[in-house]
Order: C-alpha cells, then structure tokens, then sequence
C-alpha cells in the first residue's frame, strides 16, 4: 500500500477515454448501472485505489463517485490541506487534489479531482485526472482552481514515498501547441500559470489566448531566454512550469 503503487495505477490509465469504459463498467457494477455514463473523475480515484491495494487509504469513506463527498471523507479523518499556494506547494506525489472551477475553495462547491504526480512549486501541481475531456490524462493545475487536497495514510503515514522523478519532456509530452485564438481545458492551464506568477494584464484562467495572454506569454519567453514568438510549444511550457 503506497503512493507508488497508486500513481503506477493511474499511470496505466493514461489514454482511457469515452464512457462507458473500464473504469466506470466497474463503478456501475458495483453501485447501480445508472454510473455507467456518469461524471467519472472520482470514480476512477476509486478504481485507482481498489486495483493498487490502497482503498483503505485513499477511500476513508468507502467508494466515491461524488468529488464533495470524498473531500469531506478527508476532513472527517483529520487528512485535509486548504487550496492555498503555501499548501499546494507542500502536495506530495499521491496526494488527492480536488478542483473548484469557481475558485472558491469551498469543499461544498468542488467539482473535480485528480491525484498529484508533482508538486511543480510556485503554487502547481501536475495531475493525472480522469474526465478531463472525457478521458484521462496530465494536467498542471495551479492554486487557485484548487479547493484542497487530502493526504492518503499510505503505509499507515503520510505519502512520503516520492515515486522517480519525470524528466520535463516527460511533464510536457502531452501538452499541445498553443497560440493567439486558442481556447480550451490546456488555455485554462496556460492563464494559470501566468497568473500564478502575477502577470497584471491576466486576471483569471477563464477566458481565450486572447492579445493579453499573448503579451504575457512573450515577457515570460524573454525571461527565460527563448524567442518571444508567443506561441506555447515545447521551448515554452518547461519556462512557464519552472520553479521560480
């Protein structure tokens, strides 16, 4: 039982897409058939956990498919860390990370989960989340779309056991390029990052890779050496998800 063994099972997930599928036959077979089609990103916590061993720890409460429920399952065990960016710089590979796209931070008005791969610092975590885009897959996530996170007692304790690091290529592989008209869940991480690192012309990470988000992401380039053509491909994601 460890965060090793949970993320190795998230990992093999990477891809999964469409429902219904694995993930969410298994929910329906167990909890009811209506899951089949069902919003699944805590499901797949939960398969997660099942297939690696770790239900006790990462399920306190037993199955989850409902995102305020399992947070709150947290909160009860005394396992729960707020959404700040001093917490979320202190998240632990195998934490599970729960999403307030209204940036609330209220447990009551989470909508999504995922389960950290990396604390990335400056606020981010990278993700593995199922039902993103209806499948699963990496994300960067910055602070302020995070509600919290609970920590799993893996092996009775905390998640201390950090898996092997991933080389950069490995954080950037499955983000696309990004320019001037884009929109989209990868935009919404772009207006992130810039806005964890206080751009003043990005105010929230909703909205279009409109000219502001152009403009910042050209200040970001020259700070970090590449050419400031404001697009976001290969050369530019690794700037943006530096530690500063």
């Amino acid at each position: 039982m460890s965060a090793t063994e949970m993320l190795a099972e998230a990992r093999r997930a990477l891809g999964t897409a469409g429902r219904p599928n694995t993930i969410t036959r298994e929910y329906a077979d167990r909890h009811g058939g209506e899951y089949l089609r069902a919003a699944w990103c805590d499901m797949a916590i939960t398969y997660w956990a099942r297939h690696s061993g770790n239900a006790t720890a990462v399920l306190p409460g037993g199955d989850r498919a409902y995102t305020v429920s399992h947070a709150e399952d947290f909160q009860r065990a005394g396992r729960w860390h707020p959404g700040t960016t001093v917490e979320v710089n202190a998240a632990r590979p195998g934490d599970i990370i729960f999403f307030d796209w209204g940036a609330s931070n209220s447990v009551g008005a989470i909508d999504h989960v995922g389960i950290v791969e990396k604390a990335l610092g400056g606020g981010r975590v990278q993700t593995i989340e199922a039902n993103t885009g209806d499948a699963v897959r990496r994300r960067v996530r910055s602070s302020n779309v995070i509600a919290g996170y609970g920590r799993p007692a893996y092996n009775g304790g905390g998640s201390s056991g950090s898996p092997a690091s991933l080389w950069m290529e490995d954080i950037v592989k499955d983000l696309p390029l990004l320019k001037r008209g884009a929109a989209g869940e990868h935009v919404q991480t772009l207006r992130g990052l810039l806005l964890a690192r206080s751009h003043p012309d990005i105010k929230s990470v909703e909205g279009p890779f409109d000219v502001a988000v152009e403009r910042a992401v050209k200040a970001v380039q020259r700070w970090g050496g590449t050419d400031d053509d404001g697009e976001v491909g290969p050369k530019t994601w690794p700037i943006l998800l530096r530690v500063q």
